[in-house]
């Protein structure tokens, strides 16, 4: 594997992608951060070191507000702005990009994934309502993304519980994976009847599995 930066300028200011590549790569899975955060998330790192060896690039994207140095994440429609803005630069490899990202991230990928023109996508911790406001769904992001989708949840998340996803319909179909006992950042308590490592290989299985299922 082999690591190296980018830095992307876009209407919404500069973007920075640092790239995992893989040797032999099929595709390229890049993935943003969420509102409270940055790449060095544990998901996003898992991802990061464990894919490409499974011959899968990893573009880790930093959206302009964050390279910016801020501590409050943009709008929504200025998220959508930056991703769109170094969406180019990410499909330069010449191979099929999935859009990824966790918590917010994740809610960029979907909205903007159509009109990409993404394989995939992949929602990492998606924030399916602000906790404790199950009536302000989100849901609706998720299952109008246009494209073939992986939900990965922790089983403790406030953002939305496994459970309360709605059932995937013939004409929006997703597939969902549960972290047992992670919270939104699919941290895990110490008492839980699994590791933390363990949290965190479910994840990286679960993607790659299905990575390696979608059709390129």
């Amino acid at each position: 594997m082999t690591t190296r930066t980018q830095s992307v300028d876009t209407t919404a200011g500069e973007a920075r992608i640092t790239w995992h590549r893989a040797p032999r790569p099929r595709l390229v899975l890049a993935v943003s951060h969420g509102a409270g955060g940055g790449i060095e998330a544990r998901d996003l790192q898992a991802l990061a070191a464990s894919l490409p060896a499974r011959h899968i690039t990893v573009a880790l994207v930093e959206q302009p507000w964050r390279v910016a140095g801020k501590k409050v994440a943009a709008a929504p429609k200025v998220l959508d702005e930056g991703w769109r803005g170094l969406w180019p630069a990410l499909t330069e490899p010449g191979l099929p990009v999935v859009a990824g990202g966790r918590s917010a991230g994740a809610r960029v990928a979907c909205r903007t994934a159509a009109e990409l023109d993404a394989a995939g996508v992949l929602a990492l911790a998606f924030p399916l309502h602000p906790p404790g406001r199950p009536e302000k769904s989100r849901a609706e992001e998720l299952t109008g993304a246009g494209r073939p989708a992986l939900v990965v949840q922790g089983g403790r998340d406030l953002f939305g519980r496994p459970g309360e996803f709605p059932p995937p319909g013939a004409r929006d179909p997703y597939e969902l994976v549960e972290v047992a006992y992670a919270d939104h950042g699919f941290a895990v308590p110490k008492k839980a009847d699994t590791t933390q490592e363990e949290a965190l290989r479910t994840i990286t299985e679960a993607v790659g599995d299905w990575l390696g299922r979608l059709p390129l």
